[in-house]
């Protein structure tokens, strides 16, 4: 099971994301779930590496792990709301996933406390 965990900051805004494990739906390379799973992250990141405001530190050092921290450089609207899209973009994904593939994928929100 691949269990996906969602950091968001205040008002939303996403801090973090991060996956490890294998779904173990099919066999490797032929995986539905970890396409999935792997797109998801994939476009949230390419995504957010076209806003100049943002750095995006990525670890994909082991198969089957794959996280990124999110550091915003100069905080604005527009990166605020970039930030709260993906957030977005990525619950309604994993939720979904969870929902269809619940053998094979976990997804947790921890929010950061405030508003």
């Amino acid at each position: 099971m691949t269990a996906v965990t969602l950091f968001t900051g205040k008002n939303g805004v996403l801090k973090k994301c991060k996956a490890n494990g294998h779904a173990d739906f099919s066999r490797k390379g032929s995986d539905i779930v970890c396409s999935a799973i792997t797109i998801l992250l994939k476009t949230a990141m390419q995504f957010l590496s076209r806003n100049k405001d943002v750095t995006l530190e990525a670890d994909t050092s082991s198969r089957g792990n794959l996280a990124f921290c999110v550091e915003v450089k100069k905080s604005s609207l527009e990166t605020e709301c970039c930030l709260k899209f993906t957030a977005d973009f990525l619950r309604v994904g994993f939720n979904s996933l969870s929902k269809d593939y619940s053998k094979n994928i976990s997804f947790e929100e921890i929010a950061e406390a405030g508003n």
